[in-house]
């Protein structure tokens, strides 16, 4: 499939182009196992890098501009490495000007570049597909160059793109997993210091499987603000206790439950998730060392509960998913992933249980919403990478 994927593109490239010193980078989407709106707060995450992914085929030029072509949304967007300023009719452009534009800020020469883009990562889905474009960027910039960039530094600078250049305010985990991403592994990662632990699934039997619920997240990028702020408020009022804390990341459940009670009502519950997130995160990573999948499930529903219940950010669609993945036999565990208000879950179950939980899904979400989900199995993949196709 991948390959068949490479092939098409690098045709379309030479019919597009014509160059035949064709490069292809591979950069994958992921999905966040557990530990979810715990990066922006210093805290924990533990995602894996999928076989959904962007691939970029690109070539050098001869003169000072970038040719982009997205097969995707079949359009082109040009620009000068003298003038790289934000595009509001090829909106996906940004993220690679986005990385364009802090590439030379940071003193890097760049070569003016021809490049397609091809993704099969469901975009507005919550499965960091822009972050997959921003780091196939980087990678084709750091080839094209030879740039000695070393990979928290191109995370960094590619979280910037999207922070800074495109305004959305996320962490460093989809950046950083998309990078460092390995096969059949998990990534545990502080997001406060940046230090990493790969974990080894053990999963033999059993499968990730990915439900994207369809809904447009309309409310996404207004409300992760406010939760944000939320979050930043109750640090500001635990201070008043704890002064030594920087982030939610300091505060043990233990001293929430202490303190808690000083906080507004909506605080108090973003808090809450957070705090009890980071310690879920912790407590998974020692059940899975030991294999423990069962008990690794129990974390994954407790953390959705909480994003439902405390930290408000899932929606009708996402909860009968979850349940339906929780009533299936062989079912361990289920949780939304990313953002909320829409997007996707990541369900833990036995293969043997794949068929009969497509079916019940499909069946039970055609009868609810009038739609189809869209069922994504995935497998654990290493990160960004250059594809030799010779």
């Amino acid at each position: 499939m991948l390959k068949e994927r490479i092939g098409k593109t690098i045709n379309k490239f030479r019919e597009i182009y014509g160059d035949s010193n064709i490069r292809v980078v591979c950069a994958p989407g992921r999905v966040n196992l557990i530990g979810e709106h715990t990066d922006y707060n210093d805290g924990f995450v533990f995602p894996v890098a999928i076989d959904r992914n962007i691939l970029m085929a690109f070539s050098e030029r001869e003169d000072n501009f970038i040719y982009l072509h997205s097969l995707n949304f079949n359009q082109q967007s040009i620009f000068s490495l003298d003038d790289i300023s934000f595009e509001e009719n090829a909106r996906w452009s940004n993220y690679t000007r986005g990385v364009t534009h802090f590439l030379k800020k940071e003193g890097y020469k760049l070569k003016g570049m021809n490049a397609l883009i091809e993704g099969n990562i469901p975009i507005g889905s919550g499965l960091s597909s822009s972050a997959a474009l921003e780091v196939a960027s980087a990678l084709a910039f750091k080839t094209i160059n030879n740039l000695e960039i070393e990979n928290t530094k191109m995370a960094l600078l590619c979280q910037r793109a999207e922070n800074e250049f495109v305004g959305m305010k996320c962490g460093i985990m989809d950046q950083f997993i998309s990078i460092l991403g390995k096969k059949d592994n998990a990534l545990f990662l502080d997001c406060r210091n940046l230090n990493y632990e790969l974990i080894t699934l053990n999963l033999k039997s059993k499968k990730f499987i990915i439900v994207n619920t369809k809904v447009k997240r309309g409310l996404v990028d207004s409300e992760y603000n406010i939760r944000r702020r939320e979050c930043e408020e109750g640090v500001k009022i635990l201070k008043n206790f704890i002064p030594e804390i920087k982030a939610l990341r300091d505060v043990t459940s233990e001293n929430f439950e202490k303190y808690k009670d000083n906080l507004p009502e909506n605080v108090k519950k973003r808090c809450k998730h957070v705090i009890y997130e980071n310690e879920r995160v912790l407590d998974s990573i020692e059940a899975l060392k030991v294999n423990d999948f069962k008990k690794f499930g129990k974390y994954m529903y407790e953390s959705h509960l909480s994003l439902k219940e405390n930290y408000e950010v899932s929606c009708k669609e996402l909860d009968l998913i979850v349940k339906t993945a929780m009533n299936t036999k062989g079912g361990y565990g289920s949780r939304m992933t990313g953002a909320g208000f829409g997007g996707c879950t990541v369900s833990l179950l036995d293969i043997s249980s794949e068929e009969e939980f497509i079916e019940k899904i499909s069946n039970e979400y055609k009868a609810k919403f009038g739609l189809f989900p869209e069922i994504i199995p995935v497998s654990i993949e290493d990160g960004a990478k250059l594809i030799n196709h010779q």
